[in-house]
């Protein structure tokens, strides 16, 4: 029998074939899955108007798998349309020619199919574990089978054999197992039915192999005595839930897929289900989890969807249908229209992709704003497990999301330190107030005891409170939010006095400003000025910043390994109080020239603002032997 070399020229393209497109092995049982199921319907298409097809069709038709350990094979058997000695020549001899390809390019615009293949290199994924492999086919329109048989190395033989039904058998005889590779693993049963429920589970056709069992064979009434037992069973599902009508799914099922899929211990939030039909068609069954992943703030953690192609799984995590700030967010999408690359691993970037990430993201900021809207409890929980990376998709990629995500943010305020959304903030503002004004700290304990907050309650404003390093990042990235700019409490130029009040300052600011210039001057450095200050009611300082960088972006910054000492500092601002008794007491010192008593009042009190701000003191004993002295 004459060898035939292969068509596509060369060695080498075959061993790229064989060794190079494909990330893992265990994904050719996938490939040749695939092709059996593109044969099954194929068969099914040609017999509506073939009365040969239809006589050929089984009545249901099946996949089906056989295990040799003795021989080292695993043969995969098709009920589809076979194949004739020249399609065998044409799609087997023929390197990254695709049978399901030109079967696709024959038909018309308006005839759909379901059909996989298009690249013609699934077959060879075969030769990534095998070092010979044999087809066997017959073609239902014919009365005569084909071999072909190929060691996978620089050719192929076909000649005339027997088999008697319509449809093709692979046998792949699987390599001896070397240092690295563990071949036998795929003359396990075990290893065969994981492979088919991960990648093949879906596939609408049964797929049928031997599975051992163990079953008591005794009488009743006598001792149990324990049998192997084979039959025959079907692998897959078939059916996915998410190709399912939402009448026949039941909300238990949703959580039950979810729980299983996806490892959740609790139900899921919410469960979205998508089925579009347009320039891309596709359905999709997303979850909002119902607690934070173990291992969700690690770098083991990949976001992303689960993608199939006609009930494939193409993808396990598909990074491209999710945005970062939704990445908590698990699921499916399954479309017939995706552009595959030519080993089905790696999505090519184009429209349809696109198309169906945007739609994605909208749909899931649609569910959050309605349980937002309509179960704020179930938000609030949401919010604790994944607000953070929420508000991480403000200010990522220099705020471009900004809009998509600012109606989803939700902040604890002074208005009953109840959770509030900037909507119903701007919603509550008297007229007078010119910003959004917000307060950092550490907790809002913290917050709440800060001595800014006095002035600003007492004119009526409700302030926001922020308790993550995060959330002044946010409100710089996003600016304004319904046109109010954002404020805060302790910039200088908070503005919280009424035009009258902020003369009266201004004055004050004039009549001391020799004073003022004394305790900068005093201070060494410490401070970029000193000031009357617009804010204070009863207590004596506070601090606050001039120019981009606040004292919680300081502390931010500080906290970052390898950010050196003089880096990312604020420009601080000692705020004073006139009408405190300490102001006179220091004022007083200065007018009668004791200015080593008022410069020992200015190291106190800036001590002091330091200490109100969560900052550091620079040299504990030393303020505490200051204070002293002047006890």
């Amino acid at each position: 029998m004459e060898k035939k070399v292969f068509k596509a020229e060369s060695q080498r393209l075959l061993d790229l074939m064989i060794n190079s497109i494909y990330t893992h092995k265990e994904i050719f049982l996938r490939e040749i899955i695939s092709n059996a199921s593109d044969a099954i319907d194929k068969l099914h298409f040609v017999s509506l108007t073939d009365e040969k097809a239809r006589e050929a069709m089984a009545d249901k038709p099946s996949i089906n798998i056989y295990i040799d350990k003795d021989a080292r094979t695993i043969k995969v058997e098709d009920d589809g349309i076979g194949m004739s000695e020249e399609e065998l020549e044409e799609n087997l001899g023929t390197i990254a020619k695709s049978g399901s390809l030109s079967f696709k390019q024959e038909l018309d615009e308006k005839e759909k199919t379901e059909i996989i293949g298009q690249f013609g290199v699934g077959f060879y994924s075969a030769f990534m574990v095998s070092d010979d492999v044999t087809v066997i086919t017959k073609r239902y329109d014919s009365d005569k089978a084909y071999k072909w048989n190929s060691d996978g190395i620089d050719g192929y033989t076909i000649e005339p054999c027997e088999r008697e039904k319509t449809g093709t058998e692979i046998i792949m005889h699987l390599k001896e197992d070397g240092e690295d590779e563990k071949y036998s693993e795929y003359l396990e049963e075990y290893r065969l039915k994981s492979l088919i429920k991960k990648y093949s589970d879906y596939i609408r056709h049964p797929i049928i192999m031997d599975v051992t069992t163990s079953e008591n064979t005794a009488a009743e009434g006598e001792e149990p005595k324990w049998e192997t037992v084979k039959s025959r069973e079907t692998i897959n599902s078939m059916v996915p839930i998410w190709q399912r009508a939402k009448s026949e799914v039941s909300d238990e099922d949703c959580s039950a897929y979810y729980k299983e899929s996806f490892g959740g211990f609790k139900d899921p939030r919410a469960t979205i289900r998508v089925s579009a039909e347009g320039v891309v068609s596709y359905k999709a069954m997303l979850f909002i989890p119902g607690e934070l992943p173990y291992n969700y703030y690690s770098r083991e953690y990949k976001r992303g969807l689960q993608l199939y192609s006609n009930g494939v799984l193409i993808m396990d995590k598909c990074e491209q249908l999710l945005p970062e700030y939704f990445g908590f967010v698990k699921g499916v999408v399954d479309s017939p229209d995706l552009s595959l690359n030519i080993s089905r691993e790696i999505l090519q970037h184009d429209r349809q992709l696109s198309i169906i990430a945007k739609n994605i993201e909208k749909k899931i900021k649609n569910e959050l704003k309605k349980m937002l809207e309509n179960d704020l409890e179930k938000y609030e929980g949401l919010w604790k497990d994944f607000g953070r990376h929420i508000k991480y998709g403000v200010v990522s990629d220099y705020g471009m999301h900004k809009d998509a995500v600012s109606d989803l943010l939700v902040y604890y305020s002074s208005n009953d330190e109840k959770l509030t959304t900037l909507e119903q903030y701007v919603s509550r503002m008297p007229e007078s107030q010119k910003f959004i004004y917000y307060a950092c700290g550490e907790s809002i304990a913290k917050i709440t005891s800060l001595p800014q907050i006095e002035l600003c309650r007492e004119k009526g404003y409700e302030i926001l409170y922020f308790t993550e390093d995060i959330d002044e990042f946010v409100a710089q990235s996003l600016v304004t939010y319904k046109e109010k700019q954002f404020k805060s409490i302790a910039a200088e130029d908070a503005q919280l006095q009424s035009e009258e009040e902020k003369k009266e300052i201004e004055k004050k600011q004039e009549d001391n400003q020799s004073f003022l210039d004394f305790v900068k001057e005093s201070l060494g450095g410490k401070i970029a000025k000193a000031v009357i200050s617009d804010k204070l009611k009863s207590h004596a300082v506070c601090l606050s910043t001039e120019g981009p960088i606040s004292i919680e972006m300081e502390k931010y910054f500080a906290q970052m390994p390898g950010t050196p000492e003089s880096a990312m500092k604020s420009s601080r601002v000692l705020e004073l109080n006139p009408e405190h008794p300490v102001f006179e007491s220091m004022k007083s010192s200065f007018d009668l020239g004791d200015k080593d008593k008022a410069a020992k009042y200015a190291e106190i009190l800036y001590n002091q603002a330091l200490l109100i701000a969560g900052l550091p003191i620079e040299d504990a004993t030393a303020y505490c032997d200051l204070v002293c002295s002047l006890m």
